[in-house]
């Protein structure tokens, strides 16, 4: 490779699976790595991954886990995508892009029309960029103890589907949140 050719993009791969430490090699050991512990939610692990290594280690993942729904009257499924992560010293070269791009290809495989997730108020912009657009309806989730709560953070959803639109109506994920 001359100095003039840039270098290869970094290549996602599926993961047999997703560990507390992996997500450590990402995100540190901090208590909070998501910033999401103030929402006080329980939340369900994913069951597919994508990641990026670098170098050998793991810098970036996006995990997927399909989920039952209910919108307004229609009662289908989504692809809930979650555990988006990309290492704090190498953000800003669309690794983000890059993983989740290969979770939602993947995801388009396995039926629903549409891919859903869960961020804080300020990644809306970031997610907004990777096509993903934010839903202005409440929507509820499970919790332990057969308690149904109002999702705190900002919900967003991308279709996985030429033409496909998203049902109007209130969403109610028959699940906890991924």
């Amino acid at each position: 490779m001359s100095a003039n050719q840039p270098a290869p993009a970094p290549a996602v791969t599926r993961l047999s699976r997703y560990t507390k430490t992996d997500q450590d090699e990402i995100l540190g050991t901090g208590d909070d790595p998501f910033g999401v512990a103030g929402a006080g939610l329980t939340w369900l692990p994913k069951e597919e991954h994508f990641g990026v290594r670098l170098d050998g280690r793991l810098v970036a993942h996006a995990g997927l886990l399909r989920l039952p729904v209910a919108i307004g009257d229609v009662e289908t499924e989504v692809m809930g995508v979650g555990g988006v992560a990309v290492a704090p010293d190498v953000r800003g070269r669309g690794l983000a892009r890059l993983v989740l791009s290969a979770a939602l290809d993947h995801a388009r495989a396995r039926g629903p029309r549409h891919a859903l997730l869960f961020c804080r108020p300020p990644l809306v912009p970031l997610y907004q960029r990777l096509g993903w657009h934010p839903l202005d309806t409440e929507v509820r989730v499970e919790q332990p103890g057969s308690r149904v709560v109002t999702m705190p953070l900002r919900t967003m959803v991308t279709p996985l589907r030429d033409q496909a639109r998203w049902p109007s109506g209130r969403v109610r994920l028959y699940s906890l949140p991924m």
